[in-house]
């Protein structure tokens, strides 16, 4: 038994008279990858209705203890097992490999290749079976959401295949970007594209400094991010919306910093590139490379808000 991310490459999208008909929820959104359920706290505090999904089984249960009366109002439903591709059981529930990380839960994935990255870094994964998710009857079932948020270490690509077979789209999403080969970096954009979106940035994970405001009824006034959390969404995200291009030259600037400190540079798996990089990291306050999340707007989004930016501006000098 192994797990698997990989894609065959080979995807026939359908006809426009062959896309599903699911309609959009403005008020939900797709946790993909809760772990210990970061951003999904965020969304709920937001007034937002979540799907969430695990492969951990240990991350689950600690969720479902901690958001009981979240799921017990119907505000949250935790999905468990990993995201797949051409799912078949032969009769039985199927199952498939999912690497899970004893040093660092954020990191179990069901990929083999991450797998392997991460045992480079020197930590050690359990290859246990976990439930496969069909995520295209998951799309079906809950409906179309308003932002999918997507981090489940190496195949978050699965999510947007899936999104292909659908006429309505997210207005917004999120996932963990590429860091290894910039190749697939350009196919995730590729997909994106594919898609319908059209606005783009890459977003630093580092929001410790991030206060976003909640609203009234919440009780509380602002919300403080967790360690490994997705950060803000849509337009709370920092920076301005760019083109496809625009985007992918940032992340040219930003894999020379992966080569250069990331995890399979030469750096890393030294004792003295280490101290270097921890002193660096002192210096400049900030976690050197760090990771990146690829945040995308669809097309009819920034059209619509485009629009209304024109009409403030013409009223603004009426």
């Amino acid at each position: 038994m192994r797990g698997n991310c990989r894609s065959s490459g080979i995807f026939r999208v359908p006809r426009m008279n062959e896309l599903k008909k699911t309609a959009k929820d403005p008020n939900l959104i797709y946790d993909v990858g809760l772990q210990s359920g970061q951003d999904t706290d965020y969304y709920l505090k937001k007034g937002y209705r979540v799907i969430a999904f695990e492969a951990n089984p240990d991350s689950v249960e600690f969720c479902r203890n901690r958001f009981k009366g979240e799921i017990a109002e119907d505000r949250l439903e935790i999905v468990e097992g990993a995201i797949t591709e051409n799912v078949s059981s032969n009769g039985r529930p199927a199952e498939v490999g999912f690497y899970r990380n004893n040093d660092h839960a954020l990191w179990s994935t069901a990929c083999n290749d991450w797998a392997s990255r991460n045992e480079v870094l020197g930590t050690k994964n359990d290859l246990i079976s976990v439930p496969a998710v069909d995520f295209e009857q998951c799309l079906e079932k809950y409906g179309i959401p308003h932002y999918l948020k997507a981090d489940i270490v190496g195949s978050e690509t699965i999510c947007l295949r899936a999104l292909l077979k659908f006429e309505n789209k997210p207005d917004y999403i999120s996932i963990r970007s590429e860091k290894l080969v910039f190749r697939k970096l350009e196919y995730e954009f590729e997909l994106l594209e594919q898609l319908g979106y059209s606005g783009f940035k890459a977003v630093k994970q580092d929001f410790e400094k991030v206060r976003p405001q909640l609203p009234s009824t919440n009780g509380l006034k602002f919300h403080e991010f967790e360690e490994g959390a997705s950060g803000p969404f849509g337009e709370e995200t920092a920076g301005t919306w760019k083109s496809s291009d625009k985007v992918l030259n940032d992340y040219r600037r930003i894999f020379v910093r992966y080569w250069l400190f990331g995890d399979y540079s030469y750096l890393i798996q030294t004792q003295n590139g280490k101290r270097m990089i921890a002193h660096l990291e002192r210096i400049f306050r900030r976690s050197i490379p760090g990771w990146f999340d690829t945040h995308a707007r669809f097309g009819m989004v920034s059209a619509v808000l485009g629009s209304f930016s024109q009409v403030g501006q013409y009223l603004a000098h009426v």
